[in-house]
């Protein structure tokens, strides 16, 4: 058989390959006023290429780059990898008092929540720890910058939308504030959840005539004020309809903020007191672990977040490409730190290493996190051919599968291709910006062979689901492919 070396020579020679598109897709894409030309495809029954258009040319894949991600991340990580979070200090205990700093330490522990936090500072108490007689340290340090998020250029419009949220190595509750927004005919009642220290929400919402399910159209930006004692209020802006229950998950506030206020909350429900500040630092050399948490297996992590497209976990795993490693005992450990180099372009020099390694041109291949939420990541669809290639022959090939969605079922694709022969028997990720759609995965074709389908438009005229229809003709069009015996 064939390995993914070989892929460009046969894209160039082989006879079963056209590069002329099938006619359900040629009409879709000139109903649409979308050239032949913004669309790359690449369709594989084993190693023999079906269809090849234009597909050694490098597009915008969107969500479909996680897809990279996930199966690099399964090979080099491997399947009983884990993030952690640690409470760890150097102090003495002397009573019921820590005679120094708390050291709460993030190892990209995707599954860090308040609920964790809690059950943590739990394993405190229950140590007979009351008072914390010294600071709260923050160490965000297995990530550099620490601090990603800070002097990031904004995506879109939308800053405060959990798709965009940047991670960091210490990141709990993914930085969300869950609003409980609810309206009578006169005012507008907002409450937030987590309950955090020092944080109060207030609404200047207007109420207005509206059906109840468009009130997002009225939503803007909400307000922090921070007063001279450290108060923050969050001021909701806008208009709201009457009569109207909504929940919605936001982020707002700058996460040294949410997690010390957070802490101090959660420390204070449970009797403890926390004497000084809280700082951003990294851990003293000798500490020892005083709680730990570890998140689920990776397996887990990259169903979740191929299954529904979630940027913030796909961005974290690709950090942590880039900074950790497996460790069987407690799931993972840090890699020694190379001066100079961010934690991005670790990652992606290991991104790198996995294709050649695996006979996969990196050419004109362009990585900014992993995700597929930007304006700049690049891939064909040959290379992205030659990643679902190896990841039918990788060990972890059904772990890498069965993350993917399932056509007319589950992720991205329940609502896709129900009429179609693919439905049920398609696993795809989806990929979406403002000017692109893709889909890249497996379908099965009318002999039931595997076949590898990759498709990107990149085009302004992709809207109102013009996009979306032509990449399902494809995939319809493979399901259907071949001669049934």
């Amino acid at each position: 058989m064939l390995r993914p070396l070989a892929l460009a020579v046969l894209l160039a020679f082989s006879q079963a390959a056209s590069a002329q598109l099938p006619a359900p897709v040629s009409q879709l894409l000139f109903d649409a006023n979308i050239p032949e030309d913004a669309m790359s495809a690449l369709v594989l029954r084993g190693d023999v290429a079906l269809l090849s258009h234009l597909a050694e040319r490098p597009l915008n894949p969107a969500s479909t780059m996680k897809l990279v991600t996930t199966l690099v991340a399964l090979d080099q990580l491997g399947p009983a990898f884990r993030g952690r979070t640690e409470l760890r200090s150097g102090a003495s205990v002397a009573g019921d008092v820590l005679r120094g700093d708390l050291v709460l330490r993030g190892g990209a522990d995707t599954d860090f929540s308040g609920e964790v936090l809690e059950r943590m500072l739990q394993a405190l108490r229950n140590q007979g720890i009351r008072k914390i007689d010294g600071r709260l340290v923050l160490d965000r340090q297995l990530f550099n910058p620490a601090r990603p998020d800070i002097g990031a250029p904004q995506f879109d419009e939308s800053p405060e939308a959990y798709t965009n949220v940047i991670p960091d190595a210490l990141m709990v509750n993914k930085n969300m504030l869950e609003l409980d927004l609810r309206s009578t005919g006169a005012s507008v009642a907002a409450v937030a959840w987590p309950a955090l220290d020092g944080v109060t929400i207030s609404s200047a919402m207007t109420l207005v005539d509206a059906d109840c399910g468009s009130w997002a159209n009225g939503w803007r930006q909400a307000d922090v004020q921070r007063d001279r004692l450290g108060k923050i209020t969050v001021l909701l802006k806008g208009s709201f309809p009457k009569h109207c229950a909504k929940s919605y998950r936001v982020n707002l506030l700058d996460r040294q903020d949410y997690l010390d206020r957070l802490f101090r909350a959660t420390w204070k429900g449970l009797g403890g007191v926390l004497a000084g500040d809280t700082v951003e630092a990294a851990s003293p050399p000798a500490t020892r672990l005083l709680a730990e948490h570890v998140s689920r297996t990776l397996p887990d992590i990259v169903r979740d977040y191929n299954k529904s497209s979630d940027n913030t976990l796909a961005r974290t795993v690709f950090l942590s490409l880039g900074s950790l490693e497996a460790d069987p005992v407690v799931g993972s450990r840090a890699l020694a730190t190379v001066p100079g180099e961010t934690t991005v372009a670790r990652a992606e020099r290991t991104v790198r290493d996995w294709m050649r390694a695996r006979g996969i041109d990196d050419t004109g291949l362009v990585l900014e996190n992993g995700s597929g939420l930007s304006r700049i990541e690049r891939i064909s669809a040959v290379q992205m051919g030659g990643v679902l290639q190896a990841g039918l022959r990788s060990n972890w090939s059904p772990e890498f599968i069965s993350s993917l969605p399932i056509a007319a079922v589950d992720g991205t694709m329940r609502k896709r291709l129900a009429d179609s022969p693919a439905a049920q028997r398609a696993r795809l990720k989806t990929g979406t910006l403002r000017n692109v759609v893709a889909v890249a995965g497996y379908v099965r074709d009318a002999n039931g062979q595997q076949c590898v389908v990759v498709g990107m438009i990149n085009s302004e005229l992709i809207g109102n689901g013009k996009g979306r229809a032509v990449l399902d003709a494809l995939v319809d069009w493979v399901a259907r492919s071949g001669t049934v015996n």
